[in-house]
């Protein structure tokens, strides 16, 4: 999506006070934004470009940006929790997503990872997403056409055991969201390429005893780490440059490993 073009009807906006809170609006014709320094009608921002510098009722100013996946991710309705950016990026990063792959995912959930693999594979991909609760898969659902207008082609929201999907798909990636992803390994024994990847997020140890134990039972998996991502801001202003006194710390594990010939 090219940057600075207009802002259009039906489009989710990122709005930025001069505090650097952010608002995430669903632009229609006749919207309004409220908040504690006064409205602004979502029809005098559709029509003017990303970046656009505007004045609230009040004549608060604001900064209008298109969200990145990030910001949307973060600030969007959701009901389950959803997995941060800063795990998004190292998923897609050592589980090498890229265009054209097939990739099977489970549980769908509020849909941040489901979105980033979409856009990861692009239009030549396609990811299978897989959510065992219709409540989640209809969240997940409406999160993906918030973001993207529509469900885009090469997405296929399921609802159902990831299993099934993984075993009767031929697939180069699986990724795993889900309490208890060892279930799932027989299943993916029996669809994943051969050089293919699984990545599995979870937030305890117990769970990753419980998932090495079956990667390694299998006998098909190698090059097998696990590892967590933390990350921490700053605050830069003139001189004074600091840590910030909080920063995101444990939200999840990350395990990942390639998939090869039996012995």
């Amino acid at each position: 999506m090219a940057a600075g073009r207009p802002f259009e009807a039906g489009e989710p906006a990122l709005l930025i006070d001069d505090k650097g809170r952010k608002y995430l609006l669903g632009l229609r014709a006749d919207g309004m934004f409220h908040y504690h320094m006064g409205t602004l009608a979502h029809a005098e921002l559709i029509g003017t470009p990303d970046g656009a510098r505007l004045r609230s009722s009040k004549g608060a100013p604001l900064i209008a940006l298109r969200p990145r996946l990030g910001d949307y991710v973060l600030k969007m309705r959701r009901g389950p929790q959803v997995v941060y950016p800063k795990d998004l990026g190292a998923i897609l990063m050592y589980a090498d997503i890229h265009p054209g792959l097939t990739v099977i995912e489970a549980g769908t959930g509020s849909g941040a990872l489901t979105m980033a693999l979409t856009r990861a594979v692009g239009p030549a991909g396609r990811v299978v997403s897989c959510e065992i609760r219709e409540d989640h898969a209809a969240r997940g659902r409406s999160s993906v056409i918030r973001r993207f207008g529509e469900v885009p082609e090469w997405l296929e929201l399921q609802v159902g055991d990831v299993s099934d999907a993984a075993a009767q798909i031929e697939h180069d990636r699986l990724i795993l969201d889900l309490p208890e992803p060892w279930r799932v390994i027989p299943a993916a024994v029996e669809g994943l390429r051969t050089g293919g990847i699984v990545c599995c997020y979870l937030p305890t140890v117990p769970q990753l005893e419980k998932l090495h134990r079956a990667l390694d039972d299998s006998g098909r998996f190698a090059d097998t780490e696990t590892f967590e991502v933390l990350v921490r801001t700053w605050k830069v202003s003139g001189r004074s440059v600091r840590p910030d006194h909080g920063m995101v710390g444990h939200t999840g594990f990350l395990t990942v490993a390639r998939f090869i010939q039996p012995a």
